[in-house]
């Protein structure tokens, strides 16, 4: 700290003590390093894996504690397994079943997961809160641990794929509130974020197209190796695929998982707002709170993707083969590549609260040719319903070749 010294006082004349304009002034600088691992590990609660044990401080022979918030399905599903790792390592596991819907991710639910805390009388920096489940949770607890005594430590254990790949390995947490998604939060990095594909095994179907949008966005800013990967891999990744993480599949996920890690460490607190991974995240955060019945987060991305790849087309950023092949393999996928309420006036209105996100500016992240970006700052109402057409089009003109192939 550096700042004025204080003449000694000689008296009790206060004004003869008073300093001058512009008066007394601190300067405060301090420097907080953050590290945290993220690790794909097979087998995590395989009694005889001590990964997750170690994550919770425990290992040693020697019994502890940690609160495991946990999704409710997950809960269902694999308590049992949960249940007798935990008795094999010897920690007292305080379980909180979380509900993983959107409609639960609120500031009352984390609340509700730091009363746990405090009934738990967690300490509060050697005792873990164990976060399992998809972005939901994920993002629930992770906020909740930020809040709670101004911080304590957690570790993610995401089961879904948008939680593998991408909700569970960066450092935002947060919740809606009113229509806003993600409107209030901290950046709160986890002490690990492990990753076990076997988790993937038992979600939805719909639950893997909701994850590839975020690996599709990854590859089209960043990666055409990845792109071309997922060209070749359409219909054979499935939930029994990606549970048994073959050659091809660990690829796909390494690349998702190294690419966005590649992205998020120089920029952890977003003090340059350019950053490639919005892509896609411009216009869907109010298409997904909006749609009824409600899309998954990923299915809100492709559609944004979707206009965002017509945009970089007409502006002459994306050749029409390329154009061609995104958009299939968007629809390749199951994911949607246009929605009822994605009007003009949405767009128009989607846009106006990003640039307030990013601070004045539009920057929407546009792909130049695949596998790369570009940002824009003056796109115009008449652009964004350009965009719509092409997409309405291309759509039409898909629907009847595919009528065509079948006849």
């Amino acid at each position: 700290m550096s700042g004025t010294t204080l003449p000694r006082p000689t008296g009790l004349n206060p004004v003869a003590d008073l300093p001058k304009p512009p008066g007394l002034h601190w300067n405060v600088r301090a420097e907080q390093p953050v590290a945290y691992s993220v690790s794909m590990v097979r087998g995590l609660l395989d009694l005889d894996n001590p990964t997750l044990a170690r994550a919770c401080g425990g290992g040693h022979g020697r019994p502890v504690r940690c609160l495991l918030a946990i999704d409710s399905v997950v809960d269902t599903l694999y308590r049992d397994r949960f249940t007798q790792y935990f008795d094999q390592w010897r920690i007292d596991a305080t379980w909180l079943v979380v509900q993983g819907d959107e409609d639960a991710k609120s500031l009352e639910q984390a609340v509700h997961v730091t009363e746990a805390m405090s009934r738990m009388g967690i300490l509060r920096r050697a005792e873990k809160v164990v976060a399992v489940g998809g972005g939901v949770v994920l993002d629930i607890v992770g906020f909740a641990a930020s809040m709670y005594r101004r911080g304590v430590p957690y570790v993610r254990v995401p089961t879904t794929l948008v939680g593998q790949i991408d909700a569970g390995i960066g450092v935002k947490t947060g919740v809606n509130h009113g229509h806003h998604k993600n409107r209030l939060g901290a950046y709160f990095a986890p002490e690990t974020a492990l990753i076990d594909p076997h988790f993937l095994r038992t979600i939805d179907p719909r639950h893997v197209a909701n994850g590839i949008a975020e690996i599709i966005k990854m590859a089209l800013v960043k990666d055409a190796v990845l792109f071309d990967l997922l060209e070749a891999t359409v219909g054979a990744i499935t939930p029994d695929t990606l549970g048994g993480c073959g050659s091809a599949v660990s690829e796909v996920l390494s690349r998702a998982i190294s690419g966005m890690l590649d992205e998020l460490e120089p920029n952890l607190w977003e003090q340059v707002l350019e950053r490639s991974v919005d892509y896609g995240h411009t216009f869907s955060p109010s298409l997904e709170l909006r749609a009824d019945p409600p899309l998954l987060h990923g299915e809100a991305v492709a559609v944004d993707m979707a206009i965002c790849l017509a945009l970089a087309h007409l502006r002459g950023h994306l050749a029409e083969p390329d154009t061609d092949r995104a958009l299939r393999l968007l629809q390749g996928f199951q994911l949607p590549i246009a929605h009822p309420i994605f009007t003009q006036e949405l767009l128009e209105e989607a846009l106006s609260d990003a640039v307030k996100h990013r601070d004045g500016l539009q920057r929407v992240p546009l792909t130049r040719g695949i596998g790369s970006v570009v940002f824009a700052d003056d796109l115009t109402p008449d652009e964004l319903g350009r965009a719509l057409e092409f997409i309405g089009a291309w759509t039409a003109g898909a629907r009847a070749e595919l009528v065509g192939a079948t006849a």
